[in-house]
């Protein structure tokens, strides 16, 4: 891993590490969580999320979606504050804060550091025209062969929607940037962003390595506006006096970590050379891969970013195929179906009285934004093959579940397509990971085994900060402590019925696609 070999020696390196800790936070579209991690041993000493409800998000038009970034910060004090409680340390036992954040959402700042205007967050589809737009004039093969991807719906093209829909705010905007580049003001008091944060913006060039000039010109953004950039490992700035009077920690501690949730999930399952996935599957469902190859797929359905470890000199590309629909659908079920009477746990059980493949129904989950993979369209969630006289609410339970699997099973086509082998897919006992229908129905129609590991995008930002702050030498030495927690094989549903369920799945989406041409 010699990426990391400039970390060791650094100013930050502390030799009696064994005795501090290491803060991590995961900033969410649903909640806001912070990590505590000894150090030494690698375990979690606190954790908390707030708010116990969900975070506020705003839509004022469908399709649209957006954030207030202060209700963040009101979370992340919450949350701070609770694990420094619970622990009962003294906050200058802490080494380093990493930060994970969700990724694509757009945040402008004026001169004094103001918000502008709320925060457009990942899944607002108010920009897909935008960027189909940019990407015919730059050109497809140009921008694809510089960038990756197109502009598509990414940070770039919100940006860009600000500016000639509200002119009036783009003037006073100072710097743009992502969710965790404010967190990370709001903890130094210095605005910054990474090259791996640019790239999902859709505003790094991998070819010239530097912002993406194409995008900037297409877009006529001042590239004045980017933010300095800093280190995805390394220092990145020093809690300010403010915050840490806010925050209840210690001014000078070092920030040493900052990337997206899905490279840091990565990061979080020691996913980091070629061949290796990950998943996720809260709000959004997530597989990500890693490839050593600079490369892209012709239609753009799926993304690629530079992965936390990526030089120009070693590529470690992140391909993320990302399905907006999936823990989304789970969560409209449990509030339309079960009317809020049925716990997760209990809608599983429900769902797994019906025996695989739903008995003929089929959900399609993209009721959630537009849909890269389906190359930015938006056909909406839909149900077929319902019978009334043989289905029930249950087979709707497990239709939806089994909607999500076919969905991540379709994109992992795309990616094999690129050349990524997927034979393992790593992935935290978490969200719909905890359901054995999900989890079973994406082994059989996959044919990957799944393993899944306890812990979380927060604990894997602590640890993504001790390797950022020297305190360990190596990514294995920080995820030495991580555990496997159960194994999910390709055997543990009927694969026949559920190739069949996906197949008729497959069909109800291209009926469903022809319909919206005609």
């Amino acid at each position: 891993m010699w990426f990391f070999e400039s970390i060791k020696n650094n100013e930050l390196k502390t030799e009696n590490y064994k005795s501090m800790y290491l803060l991590g936070y995961d900033i969410g579209s649903s909640s806001v969580k912070a990590a505590l991690v000894e150090a030494g041993s690698g375990t979690v000493a606190a954790s908390d999320f707030f708010p116990k409800t969900e975070l506020p998000m705003t839509a004022l038009r469908p399709g649209w979606a957006e954030q207030d970034p202060q209700a963040w910060w009101d979370a992340l004090k919450q949350a701070t504050r609770s694990v420094l409680a619970a622990s009962g340390i003294d906050a200058a036992e802490i080494a380093a804060i990493g930060i994970s954040y969700q990724m694509h959402g757009l945040v402008v700042i004026d001169r004094q550091q103001r918000v502008l205007r709320p925060s457009i967050i990942w899944c607002d589809s108010r920009a897909v025209s935008c960027g189909e737009e940019a990407f015919r004039r730059i050109g497809p093969e140009r921008a694809l062969a510089c960038m990756l991807n197109s502009p598509g719906n990414f940070t770039a093209s919100k940006l860009y929607w600000v500016q000639r829909n509200e002119p009036e705010i783009y003037e006073r905007i100072a710097a743009f940037m992502l969710p965790g580049d404010y967190i990370a003001m709001r903890l130094s008091g210095e605005a910054s962003t990474t090259a791996s944060g640019l790239s999902e913006g859709i505003l790094w060039d991998f070819r010239q390595h530097e912002p993406a000039r194409p995008v900037l010109d297409v877009y006529g953004i001042d590239d004045a506006l980017i933010p300095p950039l800093v280190p995805t490992f390394g220092l990145q700035g020093r809690v300010s006096p403010e915050a840490a009077s806010e925050l209840g920690l210690h001014a000078g501690t070092p920030v040493t970590y900052r990337a997206g949730d899905q490279p840091n999930n990565a990061l979080s399952l020691g996913v980091l050379e070629p061949g290796e996935i990950a998943s996720t599957a809260g709000t959004s469902g997530v597989v990500y891969g890693v490839s050593d190859r600079i490369d892209y797929d012709p239609l753009s359905r799926v993304n690629t970013f530079a992965h936390v470890n990526h030089t120009p000199e070693r590529p470690r590309l992140g391909i993320l195929l990302c399905i907006n629909g999936a823990g989304s659908l789970n969560a409209w079920t449990k509030r339309n179906i079960g009317r809020n009477l049925l716990s997760y746990p209990e809608m599983n059980a429900k769902a797994a009285e019906i025996p695989a493949g739903s008995e003929g129904v089929s959900v399609l989950p993209f009721g959630n934004g537009a849909e890269r993979m389906l190359q930015n369209r938006e056909p909406g969630a839909v149900t077929a093959g319902v019978n009334f006289n043989t289905h029930d609410w249950r087979h709707l339970l497990r239709a939806s579940q089994e909607g999500v699997a076919f969905a991540f099973m379709y994109g992992i086509e795309i990616m094999q397509g690129t050349g990524m082998e997927i034979r393992t897919i790593k992935a935290g006992r978490t969200n719909m990971f905890l359901s054995d229908v999900f989890a079973g129905t994406l082994a059989a129609v996959s044919g990957a085994e799944i393993r899944l590991y306890d812990t979380d995008g927060a604990v894997g930002a602590a640890r993504g900060a001790g390797i950022g702050a020297g305190v360990y030498g190596t990514p294995q030495e920080a995820f030495a402590a991580l555990k496997q927690c159960g194994t999910i094989a390709p055997s543990v549903v009927d694969a026949s019925a559920v190739r069949e369920a996906y197949l008729r799945w497959k069909e109800l989406l291209k009926r469903t696609l022809s319909n919206e041409n005609d």
